[in-house]
C-alpha cells in the first residue's frame, strides 16, 4: 500500500499487454454519443457527442464547473456514465479505468500522480513503459532520479507524470489540467510532448487552462458551458474567435 500522502496508483501504472499498438491516422479511438455524466443521480454533463482520432489532439475548454473534469473522468472509466454510450478500443461501455488502461489508455489526472515517498527513478519504474523513453522526453529528470517524488518541483513532478504516461506509448492519452500552477516555459514543454505523441499516432483528449498555448497544439476544440458543448470546431478557426469565447463562455479571461 502507498505510504500516507501518496496518491492512488495512476492509470499508467496498471500492467497492460496492449500498449504501443498503433492504428492508422484518423481512426476513431475514443467516441461518445449522447453521454450523460455526473455523480450519483446528479447529472453534470448532458448530451455530449465527441470523437478523438489517432494523431489528433482534442481540447476541452470552459469555466470552472463547466463539466470538463467530469467528462474526462467518465471517458477514462474512473466514473461510470449515467447515460449514453462511450467506446474505446473495444471496451464495454461501462468499462472501468483498469480495463481501459489495459486496452492502451494513459490517464494523467489533475492531481499530480507522484508517489512522494519513492524516488523519481522508482516512480518511473512503476509505469508499464520504458523509463528511458520518459527520460528522452524530459532529460531534466536524469539528474533528479535519486530524489524523492515529494521533493521534486511542481514542474518536475508533472514531467514525471506525463513522461511515465507517454513512455507506455498509449493509444489514447487523457490529460486533465496538467499545467495547473506551473510556469509558462514548463507548460510549453509539456504541450510540445503532447503534440509529439499525437504526431506519432496517439489520440489525445486534453483539458488545459492555458487556452492560448493549448490552441497552438490542438486540432479540434470543444467549449463547454454548464455541462453542454456550446461551440465546437477546428482549433485554427476558434483561435480567431478568442474574444467571443472569453466574453461568452469563460468565467475568467483565457491566458
Amino acid at each position: 500500500m502507498p505510504a500516507t500522502g501518496d496518491p492512488v496508483p495512476p492509470a499508467n501504472t496498471v500492467p497492460s499487454g496492449n500498449t504501443g499498438t498503433t492504428v492508422p491516422p484518423g481512426t476513431t479511438v475514443l467516441s461518445c454519443r449522447s453521454l450523460t455524466a455526473g455523480y450519483g443521480d446528479v447529472a453534470v454533463v448532458r448530451d455530449l457527442d465527441l470523437d478523438v482520432r489517432a494523431g489528433q489532439v482534442v481540447l476541452l475548454v470552459g469555466a470552472n464547473g463547466a463539466g470538463k473534469t467530469t467528462t474526462l473522468m467518465t471517458l477514462s472509466g474512473a466514473v461510470p456514465p449515467l447515460g449514453g454510450t462511450a467506446t474505446f478500443a473495444g471496451c464495454r461501455a461501462k468499462a472501468g479505468l483498469d480495463e481501459r488502461t489495459r486496452a492502451g489508455m494513459a490517464f494523467v489526472p489533475e492531481e499530480r500522480s507522484v508517489f512522494r515517498s519513492l524516488s523519481c527513478r522508482d516512480n518511473l519504474r512503476l509505469g508499464v513503459g520504458d523509463p528511458a523513453r520518459a527520460l528522452e522526453l524530459f532529460p531534466d529528470l536524469k539528474p533528479r532520479l535519486a530524489v524523492r517524488g515529494g521533493l521534486l518541483s511542481g514542474g518536475e513532478q508533472q514531467m514525471l507524470s506525463l513522461g511515465r504516461a507517454l513512455s507506455m506509448q498509449p493509444r489514447l492519452l487523457v490529460a486533465d489540467e496538467m499545467s495547473l500552477g506551473l510556469a509558462p516555459l514548463v507548460v510549453q514543454r509539456l504541450l510540445r510532448a503532447v503534440r509529439a505523441a499525437a504526431d506519432a499516432g496517439c489520440a489525445v483528449l486534453l483539458v488545459e487552462q492555458h487556452v492560448r498555448m493549448a490552441l497552438g497544439i490542438a486540432d479540434h476544440v470543444l467549449v463547454m458551458q454548464r455541462g453542454r458543448v456550446q461551440i465546437a470546431g477546428p482549433a485554427a478557426e476558434l483561435a480567431t474567435r478568442l474574444t467571443e469565447i472569453e466574453a461568452s463562455y469563460l468565467s475568467q479571461r483565457v491566458r
